[in-house]
């Protein structure tokens, strides 16, 4: 078994897609777009095989969801960059960037080296060795 892929409501498609391919890689399809449901989404394809589903329908509904006051459900992502210098690489171009660092490179209780950023809509993401 394998993680296929995991997907995300998203307020703005383009602006995450652009997020996902300048920082951590990702390669996008073509968008998908079905005028009847008022669905369109991008599936983002990452170097191990894995896909990220970015989606958007105009009446989904915001999350009360944030960093500071979590509810149950999928909490974050998490991206393994292959070396602490790049963690702390990666972070500090998101940082210059203007995102949010919510948790500076660290090692974990775990054994992870690791940051924590929102992306462009808060969602969490995890930047490990």
């Amino acid at each position: 078994m394998k993680i296929e892929h995991i997907a995300i409501w998203v307020k703005d498609l383009e602006k995450m897609r652009t997020f996902y391919q300048k920082y951590f890689g990702a390669v996008s399809n073509e968008k998908y777009h079905n005028p009847v449901k008022h669905f369109q989404s991008y599936f983002l394809s990452f170097e191990n095989g894995c896909r990220l589903e970015i989606m958007n329908r105009p009446d989904i509904q915001e999350s009360g969801n944030s960093y500071d006051s979590q509810q149950f459900g999928i909490i974050h992502l998490a991206f393994s960059t292959g070396s602490k210098e790049k963690v702390d690489d990666l972070t500090e171009i998101l940082r210059k960037d203007g995102y949010t660092i919510a948790g500076e490179p660290r090692t974990t209780g775990d054994g992870y080296y690791e940051s924590v950023i929102l992306d462009p809509e808060n969602n969490i993401i995890e930047i490990t060795d």
